[in-house]
């Protein structure tokens, strides 16, 4: 019995050691937050709407990018670990399945990774490590996405 009892000391002792241990930080705040994920997803769609390589990107979209802005910035923001607000909003829905009726292409994908690349790389003070593996994931993301 004196065991147990020794035992169940130790195991509350190890979980209260735990909860007293800070949690890393999520990308979401590694990244900056909302403001540099609103700025990343702001100058992704600026590109799309100025540069004619992403022609074929823009064309997909409604003329009225405001509420894509916003969708993609609040899917973001949740997606690395802030708020979710975006995924509360739409339960069970994931950005494959909304996408999944779209003539998305090899090329279409390789589109939105290279103007996210070009917003991501264009933050300020970003490390680039996270960077690099932020563009990554997403663009393994966008060319799932790619028929």
């Amino acid at each position: 019995m004196r065991q147990e009892i020794a035992a169940a000391g130790e195991a509350e002792k190890a979980e209260g050691q735990a909860a007293e241990r800070p949690r890393p930080p999520s990308p979401y705040e590694q990244l900056g937050g909302a403001p540099v994920i609103a700025a990343i997803v702001d100058r992704f769609y600026d590109l799309m709407e100025s540069d004619p390589a992403y022609a074929g990107l823009r064309a997909m979209h409604a003329e009225d990018l405001g509420p894509m802005r916003a969708s993609l910035a609040g899917f973001l923001a949740g997606w690395a670990g802030g708020p979710r607000d975006w995924f509360e909003a739409r339960p069970g829905a994931c950005m494959m399945s909304l996408h999944a009726k779209l003539p998305i292409n090899r090329d279409l994908a390789g589109q939105w990774i290279e103007a996210m690349s070009r917003a991501i790389v264009a933050q300020p003070g970003l490390d680039p490590p996270l960077a690099n593996a932020f563009t990554d994931t997403l663009a393994r993301m966008a060319m799932g996405m790619a028929r």
